[in-house]
């Protein structure tokens, strides 16, 4: 079987969706049923109705199931890595290919909730705010792109997520009162799962080791080093330095240390979304 066309009317502006089309089209083009892909690759139906319907992201083992199942010489495979770039800034998928292999996630947030804790109109707002010029068929392709980095944290072995939020976060009303609750419920909700933990750096805590958000990133490959993602002015970089990737890690733990335990945290977070509330 030839590879399959790309999808109608250009590339849609969620990579799931994108996924999902080819699938459904091969599936058409090999007249067999998504029971059958699910047979040959080893998943659940209701897991490929998933994908295929684009409200999944599929594994890597299934896109390679895919392409033994439609001989297909690759192409799911090489479509479910565009597809985690899809929408990114090219400076930032170094990071994002990291991010997916990552054991742990450490992240100090100093302003604003990091973009894998993002809910659609958090994300929207500043998307809207930093690109007033975009037209809205951009922001939407940028909000999709954002909220598909969630997946890393839907996978079998999801990473340790641990993240140092400053309050300023917390009261900062990007969208307004009412999505602040909303995206302040969602950080309540990750925060409560085995993988993630927040902890809320108060404003009390005095000034803080570090003034500018950063991203550790550490891996159970003893081949691949620890590395520092750090970014200002819309640029980023993925730093491997091990002096570098130490001080950060020093700074990491002493702001651990400054913020409220995970406890005293999620009943902070509890108390913004009353606050948002009333």
């Amino acid at each position: 079987m030839n590879e399959p066309s790309p999808a109608l009317n250009g590339e849609p502006a969620n990579g799931l969706e994108w996924f999902g089309r080819e699938v459904e089209a091969a599936l058409a083009h090999k007249g067999v049923s998504q029971r059958q892909l699910a047979d040959a690759t080893g998943y659940k139906e209701p897991y490929v109705s998933k994908v295929k319907k684009g409200k999944a992201l599929p594994s890597p083992q299934f896109a390679d199931g895919c392409d033994r199942f439609f001989n297909t010489s690759g192409f799911f495979a090489r479509l479910l890595v565009r597809i985690s770039q899809h929408g990114h800034p090219e400076w930032f998928v170094p990071y994002l290919e990291l991010e997916e292999k990552a054991a742990q996630v450490l992240d100090f947030s100093p302003f604003l909730v990091m973009g894998v804790l993002q809910i659609p109109e958090y994300a929207e707002a500043l998307f809207r705010a930093a690109h007033p010029r975009d037209p809205n068929d951009v922001i939407t392709r940028k909000v999709a792109a954002r909220l598909q980095r969630r997946t890393v944290l839907e996978r079998p072995d999801p990473p340790l997520l641990w993240i140092v939020l400053d309050e300023s976060c917390l009261r900062r009303e990007v969208g307004g009162r009412e999505v602040m609750r909303h995206q302040v419920e969602h950080l309540l909700s990750e925060a409560q799962t085995p993988n993630v933990t927040v902890q809320v750096l108060p404003y009390d805590s005095g000034a803080p080791p570090a003034a500018e958000a950063f991203t550790l990133l550490t891996f159970d490959d003893d081949d691949t080093a620890p590395v520092l993602y750090s970014e200002a002015q819309g640029l980023g970089r993925v730093i491997d330095s091990a002096s570098v990737v130490a001080t950060g890690t020093d700074r990491y733990e002493r702001l651990r240390a400054d913020a409220l335990s995970p406890e005293k945290s999620l009943r902070a977070l509890r108390m913004a979304i009353k606050e948002y509330a009333q």
